[in-house]
C-alpha cells in the first residue's frame, strides 16, 4: 500500500503517440469546477514520425508548456493522461474537426470542451544572455518519511528570468514555474500548478540558494546547490534493461468489455513457439504505470525482463484510467482491478505461444489482494504470486503502517502511537458513516485545525473515495479462503508499509482453511516493500538504493513458477 504522504507531490504529463484524423494546433476550454473558472489551452503538434506531442498551459495558474506525455487519436476519440495532477482527458473530436468534447478527471469528472482557436497561441520566451544564476540546481527535500530531490532549471530570456521545476525520483520533468522574482540575493519561485514556492538567498559565491519550500500549507527546509554535471542528476538503475531483448517485446491493448474500457500493455515473450507459462503484473495502490514506476525505480520492467529470459510471457498494462489505458481511475475499486486482471487472463488464453493451463497472477501491494480477489473466482487463473500482498483488513494495515514509518522517521514509539490513535479515529468515521455527505462534514469537523486548509479537500476526497471505503473495510481473508490453485505469498523481513508479521500468519491460516494443498509463505531476509537490499526498511531508502528489486527474490518467484506441476486444460 503506497500511502506515502510527503509535501512535496509533483506533477508530469505523458507524451505518447497519435494518428490519422488532423488535430494539429491550438485548443482552448474552461475547466468550470463550482464557482471556479480555469482557461486550458492544449497545444498539438506532430513529431517527424507522423504521431502527435502535446503540451498543456493553464492560463489562469499562469502555467505554461507543461507537457503531455501520453496522447493517443483512435476513431476519433482523443485521450490524454496528466500524471503530475493525476488528471486525464477523454474526448470525441467533431466531423468538421473544429471542437472536442469530452471529461476531464482529477479526483472527480467534470465536463470539458476544447474549441480550435483561430490564431496561433504562443508561449515560447526567447533566451538571451544568461544571467549569473542561470543553469540547474539540485535540492533534497526531507520529509521523514522520504526525501525527495527537486531540480530548478533557470534561464534568462527575454522576458525576464523563467524556470521549470523536475522532481526526478518521482520522474516528473519541466513542470512550469509561474512566476520567478528576484531582488539582489533574494529569489522566490512560484510553481501554481502544484500549489508550491520556493524563497531563498542566493550566496555570495553563486554556488547556493538556502531556503525554505512550502506546499499545500507545509513548509521544508531546502537548499539549493548549483550543478556543473547534469549526469549527477541521473541515478544509477543498473537493473534496467537495455535493448536489444534475447525476447520478443510488443506494445498491446485488450479489453475488460464489461467496463467498456481498454487496456494498454506491453507483452514480452521468450523466443520461439512454447507454448509457455504466462503471468498478469498487476500494481500497487495509486494511479500505475505498467512499470509500476516509484521513486525513480521500475520494478515490474525488471521483473519482466527477468521472468522473460526465463521462460515465462509477461503482460504487464497501465492501470484504469493511467497513461494510455481508459476508464476513469478516480471511481475504480479492488474489485474493478480484479477485472481488469480476468480480461488480461483472458487475453492470454488466445495467444498461441501461451500454455492456457499455465496462466498465473503476480500481484504487488494491493495487486497481491487483487490477484487473491480475481483467482477466488477464476478457474483460469492457475496460480497466483503474492508480493507484499496483505492478509488483513486495510484498517489496521494503515494502523501499523503509521507506527512503523513514524518510527523509521525519527519518532518516538509513544508519539507514532498517538499518530495512530487519531489515524484509527479518523478510519472508524469512514468505516460507520454511509452517507456521503455527513462523512464530509464530520471529516471537515475532525480535521479543522490538524491538516492545513490547502489539504483539506484533497484529504477529504481521498478518504470518501470508493477505493477507500472498500479497502479499510475489505478482509483480505475472505477470498484467501476460497483460493485452491497454487500460491505463494512473499514479504519483505523490513517492510514498513505491508508489515510481514501482521499478514503472513494471517495468508498462511486462510489458504489452510480454503483447504489449498499447493502454497508456500515466506518472510525474506533484509528486503523492504518493494523487494530491494535495504539498510532499515524506510520509504525514504526507496530512492537511494541502486537496486531496484532483488535477484533472490525474482529468482524465487520464477523457479516457483517453473516447478508447478502441469494440470490438465
Amino acid at each position: 500500500m503506497k500511502r506515502v504522504f510527503v509535501c512535496a507531490v509533483l506533477i508530469i504529463f505523458w507524451v505518447g503517440i497519435a494518428h490519422a484524423q488532423n488535430i494539429v494546433g491550438d485548443w482552448q476550454g474552461t475547466l468550470k469546477a463550482g464557482p471556479a473558472e480555469l482557461r486550458l489551452v492544449l497545444h498539438i503538434a506532430k513529431n517527424a514520425d507522423g504521431s502527435f506531442k502535446a503540451t498543456l498551459d493553464s492560463v489562469d495558474q499562469g502555467a505554461n508548456g507543461i507537457p503531455v506525455t501520453s496522447i493517443s487519436l483512435k476513431d476519433s476519440k482523443l485521450n490524454f493522461t496528466v500524471d503530475s495532477v493525476h488528471g486525464a482527458y477523454d474526448g470525441k473530436v467533431t466531423a468538421d474537426g473544429t471542437e472536442i468534447s469530452g471529461t476531464w478527471t482529477q479526483g472527480q469528472p467534470l465536463p470539458l470542451i476544447f474549441k480550435r482557436s483561430v490564431a496561433p497561441i504562443k508561449t515560447e520566451h526567447k533566451p538571451v544572455k544568461p544571467s549569473d544564476i542561470d543553469g540547474a540546481w539540485l535540492g533534497t527535500l526531507d520529509a521523514g518519511a522520504a526525501k525527495l530531490r527537486v531540480v530548478f532549471h533557470l534561464t534568462n530570456t527575454e522576458d525576464g528570468l523563467m524556470a521549470t521545476l523536475d522532481s526526478p525520483d518521482q520522474g516528473a520533468k519541466g513542470i512550469p514555474v509561474t512566476t520567478v522574482t528576484r531582488e539582489g540575493a533574494s529569489l522566490k519561485l512560484e510553481v501554481k500548478s502544484i500549489n508550491g514556492h520556493f524563497e531563498g538567498k542566493i550566496s555570495s559565491d553563486l554556488s547556493t540558494i538556502e531556503g525554505t519550500w512550502t506546499q499545500m500549507g507545509n513548509s521544508l527546509p531546502l537548499a539549493l546547490k548549483r550543478v556543473k554535471d547534469t549526469s549527477e542528476l541521473e541515478r544509477r538503475r543498473p537493473q534496467n534493461p537495455a535493448k536489444p531483448y534475447p525476447y520478443r517485446e510488443q506494445e498491446v491493448s485488450f479489453d475488460n468489455k464489461a467496463a467498456g474500457i481498454t487496456l494498454a500493455a506491453t507483452l514480452t515473450a521468450p523466443l520461439g513457439k512454447g507454448p509457455f507459462p504466462a503471468v498478469v503484473l498487476i500494481t500497487g495502490s495509486g494511479p500505475h504505470d505498467r512499470d509500476e514506476s516509484i521513486m525513480g525505480h521500475k520494478p515490474f520492467l525488471v521483473l519482466a525482463d527477468y521472468l522473460t529470459r526465463k521462460g515465462v510471457v509477461v503482460l504487464r498494462a497501465d492501470k484504469r484510467g493511467f497513461a494510455k489505458s481508459t476508464g476513469n481511475f478516480a471511481t475504480a475499486t479492488m474489485v474493478d482491478f480484479a477485472a481488469d486482471a480476468d480480461a488480461g487472463v483472458a487475453y492470454l488464453r488466445a495467444r498461441p505461444e501461451v500454455d492456457p493451463r499455465r496462466i498465473g497472477l503476480i500481484g504487488h501491494s494491493e495487486g497481491g489482494i487483487v490477484a487473491a480477489m480475481a483467482a477466488a473466482q477464476n478457474s483460469d487463473v492457475a496460480f497466483i504470486v503474492m508480493m507484499a500482498g496483505s492478509g488483513v483488513p486495510g484498517d489496521e494495515i494503515i494502523a501499523e503502517q503509521l507506527i512503523l514509518i513514524s518510527e523509521a522517521a525519527g519518532k518516538s514509539h509513544e508519539e507514532a502511537e498517538k499518530d495512530a490513535a487519531e489515524e484509527r479515529a479518523v478510519l472508524a468515521l469512514v468505516e460507520h458513516e454511509k452517507d456521503d455527505a455527513a462523512l464530509e462534514k464530520q471529516l471537515r469537523e475532525k480535521l479543522a485545525g490538524e491538516v492545513p486548509e490547502a489539504q483539506l479537500e484533497a484529504q477529504i476526497k481521498s478518504l470518501t473515495s470508493p477505493w477507500f471505503r472498500q479497502f479499510i473495510t475489505y478482509d483480505p481473508a475472505t477470498a484467501l479462503r476460497k483460493v485452491t490453485c497454487p500460491v505463494l505469498a512473499i514479504n519483505g523481513e523490513k517492510d514498513l508499509q505491508v508489515p510481514p508479521k501482521q499478514n503472513l500468519l494471517v495468508i498462511r491460516k486462510a489458504l489452510e482453511e480454503a483447504g489449498n494443498k499447493n502454497f508456500e509463505v515466506d518472510e525474506l531476509p533484509g528486503l523492504n516493500h518493494l523487494f530491494q537490499t535495504a539498510k532499515t526498511g524506510a520509504i525514504s531508502e526507496y530512492a537511494d538504493i541502486e537496486e531496484t528489486m532483488s535477484p533472490g527474490a525474482m529468482e524465487k518467484i520464477a523457479s516457483w513458477i517453473l516447478n508447478l506441476p502441469h494440470t490438465s486444460a
